[in-house]
């Protein structure tokens, strides 16, 4: 099973310090702490997309392309990308050259936003965001898989002998994630493809993301992908890790008194009651993560939020060490244990989706054909191509 953290990318006020760090400080502590959790035995480091203040993180391909070269294993991934307000050309082509630059060390999860104001900056409509979902998405999945590419739709121009470039690491599309907090439709759509699912298992009761991963799993059966346990699913969730409980919610009270979500609601120690956030020692963070299999069965990958709420850089560190040493091990042994043997233990790696598509055989490298010029009569401007037609499912 993966193990790893996510960042929203916020930049917030210390309540302790009362310091605010500055855009250039939060991007240098952003780096340091994903080459960190490689460093503490982490697997995943997802980093959000924003374009609004008091958000940094605008580009995540550039931020996880600058973090792939710094590490060796750690798998690189977004939570979320806008597949409403990116062009969908534009997302192929990004992320199929990190696919290549991190040798397939990466996947990327797909969402809708909901911050209303992003979607009339990029052109769109935030009240046509589950068909712009849709659409975008059919033509992203159809621009890795299909080497010319004729589409015509309701959002954005018509593509007529369109080429993606480059193609895909070994002619193989990244996996894909679908992240959901709250609506059906994303687990829908996640079902339809054969994709993975994530939660985000933050803000709400354990009952609601039951609902919509006990939908997920039912049409990933539907639409012939596998039985429900091999659906692939990850989940979000928050932990502050201290040496006994007493510590841990001494020092977390402020930051979650004050942080912008939750801040001056329920009380911490209500919210903790309510919801998946962990405080508290290793074996609390450990006894409380461990409820997340008996509430949704097996799983794939674990995300923890714990750079967020104005935490300096230290205590982030400190939290990855405490995590990567005390926490991480203890469940990766547990939930093995416990794993249905009909559930994977892992989503899909590169080489899992290579294996996949050509067995034993070499993969397929797209080669330009030359003799081809620009391609602008038509047909395949690659050697040996083959082309499939796609759908998306109606909601």
């Amino acid at each position: 099973m993966q193990f790893g953290i996510m960042s929203v990318s916020d930049i917030t006020r210390d309540p302790v310090s009362g310091y605010t760090p500055s855009e250039a400080e939060r991007i240098d502590a952003i780096v340091k702490i994903a080459v960190h959790a490689e460093e503490v035995g982490l697997d995943v480091f997802a980093v959000g997309e924003h374009h609004n203040p008091p958000f940094f993180s605008s580009s995540p391909t550039t931020l996880l392309s600058h973090i792939g070269a710094l590490t060796e294993r750690l798998v690189l991934t977004t939570s979320t990308t806008l597949i409403t307000t990116n062009d969908p050309v534009r997302l192929a082509e990004e992320y199929a050259m990190l696919q290549h630059l991190t040798k397939g060390r990466m996947d990327l999860m797909l969402g809708r936003g909901n911050t209303a104001p992003v979607y009339p900056w990029f052109g769109q409509d935030i009240r046509q965001g589950l068909p712009l979902a849709l659409e975008n998405y059919n033509l992203l999945h159809r621009l890795w898989r299909e080497d010319v590419v004729d589409f015509e739709g309701q959002f954005r121009t018509a593509l007529q002998g369109f080429t993606s470039t480059p193609r895909p690491l070994d002619d193989v599309p990244p996996f894909v994630w679908h992240g959901s907090i709250r609506t059906p439709e994303i687990a829908e759509q996640a079902a339809f493809y054969g994709n993975g699912y994530f939660a985000n298992n933050i803000f709400w009761p354990k009952e609601h993301y039951k609902r919509l991963i006990r939908f997920y799993r039912q049409r990933f059966e539907h639409y012939g992908h596998g039985t429900q346990k091999q659906a692939v699913v990850g989940l979000g969730g928050q932990a502050f890790i201290a040496k006994n409980s007493q510590d841990a919610h001494d020092q977390f009270r402020p930051y979650f008194n004050e942080a912008p979500v939750y801040g001056h609601g329920p009380t911490m120690e209500d919210f903790e009651e309510m919801t998946p956030l962990s405080v508290g020692s290793p074996q609390e963070v450990i006894d409380k993560t461990l409820t997340f299999r008996e509430a949704f069965g097996d799983y794939q990958r674990q995300l923890f939020l714990v750079d967020h709420a104005g935490l300096p850089l230290k205590m982030v560190l400190e939290q990855l060490d405490l995590m990567g040493e005390h926490v991480v091990p203890v469940l990766r042994e547990e939930l093995d244990k416990l794993r249905d043997p009909e559930s994977p233990s892992n989503p899909p790696s590169h080489a899992d989706l290579v294996h996949a598509k050509y067995g034993d055989a070499e993969p397929r490298q797209p080669r330009p054909n030359a003799n081809r010029g620009d391609n602008v009569t038509g047909g395949s401007p690659y050697q040996d191509s083959e082309s499939t037609v796609g759908s998306y499912p109606t909601l």
